[in-house]
Parts: structure tokens; sequence; C-alpha cells
């Protein structure tokens, strides 16, 4: 998600104790950052906070960290959550950069909502953030269990991530291809979400649960 750059960004980022710029000094010790022992949830790509500070307000037995490589983005949610005193943390950075701002078994939830699909060259699937080389990852952040929880409005994007899924010892639950006219309850709309919901679009959502036991194929 891009944004028209904000003439209160730079000072939002310097002042925000909830902006962490270098998570890497946090890694091993979120738990002091959020003075509880509570799970741990992770956001990738968070855009301007929506679903993260609801999802915070939602349940307040779990620490919420939203990740955003948009700094101009990031700052809505941040600044959103400093005003209303929710502890969140928002990192600016890259998910590639994952395993640096945390230890495994640190996160035990990650959610993957509306990525870019990268749909044009098949080169570019690599850069899908349900791309093996990213599940890696994650594993890695998740130590010997977790999940991913993922919702998209492409339909080529969420096939390829239920495969990748399968092949990477994921276990997979509460598939819908179309969230909105299904019976799962609780469910909390992201910006694009919300403006594909008023297009009449179908959203395709499933959770992936990893364990360290199941075998799984490499490609």
């Amino acid at each position: 998600m891009r944004a028209r750059r904000k003439s209160w960004a730079a000072h939002e980022i310097e002042t925000n104790p909830f902006c962490i710029e270098t998570p890497d000094e946090h890694a091993g010790r979120w738990h002091e950052f959020f003075d509880n022992s509570n799970p741990i949830h992770l956001e990738i790509g968070c855009g301007m906070g929506r679903y993260i500070t609801h999802m915070a307000e939602a349940n307040p037995d779990v620490n919420f960290i939203a990740f955003e490589r948009e700094r101009n983005v990031i700052v809505t949610g941040a600044r959103a959550a400093r005003e209303s005193g929710r502890r969140i943390a928002f990192i600016i950075g890259d998910a590639s950069d994952l395993s640096g701002c945390f230890t495994p078994g640190e996160i035990s939830r990650i959610y993957i909502n509306f990525p870019d699909p990268w749909p044009n060259r098949k080169k570019w699937r690599k850069r899908r953030l349900t791309h093996s080389s990213f599940l890696q990852t994650y594993k890695r952040v998740m130590g010997a269990s977790g999940e991913i929880f993922h919702k998209t409005d492409n339909a080529e994007l969420f096939e390829f991530s239920l495969e990748q899924f399968s092949q990477h010892g994921f276990a997979l639950r509460n598939i819908s291809l179309d969230l909105h006219k299904s019976s799962f309850a609780g469910n909390i709309m992201t910006e694009y979400e919300s403006k594909f919901s008023a297009q009449n679009l179908p959203i395709y959502r499933c959770e992936a649960f990893y364990n360290k036991g199941v075998p799984h194929v490499e490609n």
C-alpha cells in the first residue's frame, strides 16, 4: 500500500514509542516491550493499521506487532495506537528481515492480509508473501509450531498459497472461497477488504497450522 508523503510522518516515527525502527534490539525480549507474557501475533503488511488496531481492541490478552515497509502508511496506525493507548508495536521493515527481529518461538500467529499477488510474471511469484522462501522464515520465528491466517481477493494467489502451505508442512482448516457469505464469525475487515466487499467481490480465507513433525516437500 502506497500513500502520499505525510509532512508529520518523520516526527511521529521519532517520537512515537510504538514505532520500532531497530526491532533486532528486541529480538528474544518482546515480552519486555509489552511487559507481559501474552502470546504475540504478527501482521505482515499492516497498511494503515485498521486491522491490527481492531484486533488489539477485541483481544486484550494478545500482544500485537504490525510490520510494514511503507513509512508514510504505517504512521497512521502508529499514531492511532499512541492516541488510544493500545500498546501495539509498529515495525518499519521488510518481511525478508523477520528472522533478525524475532527468536524462534516468539511469534504464535501471523496474519497475511491482501498482499500484493505479483500476478504478471512467473518469476515474480517468489515475491509473494506465501512463497516457500517466506514460509521458511515464518517457521523460524514461530519455532516448533504456529499458525498463519491468510486473506486475499485474488483467486490465483489463493490457490498458490494453499499449494505452498500444503507442500511445506502446514495443515489447513477454515478454507473459505467467499468469506462474507460463509458462516465464519468474528471477521475483522482490513481497508482493502472493505473496498472489495462494497464491490461484492469474493474474499478468500484460510488458516494454516504448522507442526514441525509434519513432513513437507522442498521445491
